[in-house]
C-alpha cells in the first residue's frame, strides 16, 4: 500500500501567509523531565496555516461552519492536475483540456509545489475557474498554495466555490505527486462554530481502498 503525504510540516520557520508573523505557529514545551516525569508541549496555530480546510463562514457573513461538510468528504475520489506549465493562474480554459468527473475532489499540482518560501506571486484559482468546478459538479478544490485566490477584494473564487459548498484545501504540497487518481483522506478537527481547521492530508492509490 502506497501512501503520499501533502502536507506541510507545522514549524516556527514554515512558509505562512503573506510572511505575516501572526500566522506563525508556536510550540511551547509546557512541562519537561528536568521539572516531572511527564513531557508535555502546547500548540497555538492560526486556523489558516499549513495545510487547512477552508468552510464557507471563511468568506461569507452568516455562512455555515466546518459542520457542513459531512464527515465521508474526508475521504473522497480525488484527481490530481499537473497544471504546473501554468504561469498565473488557473482558468476555465485550463480545466476544460483536463478530464474529471462530478464527484470528484480535485487537486491542481502547480509551479507553487517548488516554493520553499511564501511566493506573493503564487499560481492561483481564477474565478472562471471556478465557476466551472460548480458547473461540473465537483465536491472539493485543493491547491498547493496558502491561498486559493490571490488579489481578489471581493474573494470571487472562495465564495463561488464555498456558496456552493465545494470544500477548499489550500497549503498542499504535491511535488512528488503523478497526475491521476487517488483517494483523497484529509480530516478536519472536530471544532465545532469554526470557519477552517488544520488537516494531515494524504493521497492512497484508489485501487486500494473502496469507498
Amino acid at each position: 500500500m502506497t501512501i503520499i503525504d501533502i502536507s506541510m510540516p507545522i514549524h516556527i520557520d514554515m512558509p505562512v501567509y503573506k510572511n505575516r508573523d501572526e500566522k506563525r505557529p508556536n510550540i511551547q514545551v509546557v512541562r519537561d523531565f528536568s521539572r516531572g516525569s511527564v513531557y508535555e508541549s502546547r500548540l497555538s496555530i492560526d486556523m489558516h496555516t499549513g495545510t487547512h480546510i477552508d468552510a464557507p463562514l471563511h468568506m461569507i457573513e452568516g455562512g455555515e461552519d466546518l459542520r457542513v461538510y459531512p464527515i465521508e468528504r474526508s475521504v473522497s475520489p480525488c484527481r490530481v492536475l499537473d497544471l504546473t506549465h501554468i504561469e498565473d493562474s488557473i482558468t476555465k480554459d485550463d480545466l476544460i483540456k483536463k478530464e474529471f468527473e462530478s464527484g470528484e475532489f480535485l487537486l491542481f499540482k502547480t509551479k507553487n509545489s517548488w516554493d520553499e518560501e511564501f511566493n506573493p506571486n503564487f499560481i492561483y484559482l481564477e474565478k472562471s475557474g471556478a465557476e466551472y468546478l460548480v458547473e461540473k459538479g465537483v465536491i472539493g478544490a485543493g491547491i498547493d498554495s496558502l491561498g486559493i485566490e490571490r488579489n481578489q477584494p471581493n474573494h470571487e473564487t472562495h465564495k463561488t466555490l464555498l456558496s456552493n459548498k465545494i470544500m477548499i484545501l489550500e497549503g498542499l504540497r504535491l511535488k512528488h505527486v503523478d497526475e491521476g487518481s487517488y483517494v483523497l483522506i484529509a480530516a478536519p478537527l472536530n471544532i465545532p462554530g469554526v470557519e477552517a481547521s488544520p488537516v494531515r492530508a494524504f493521497l492512497m492509490e484508489r485501487n486500494t481502498i473502496k469507498i
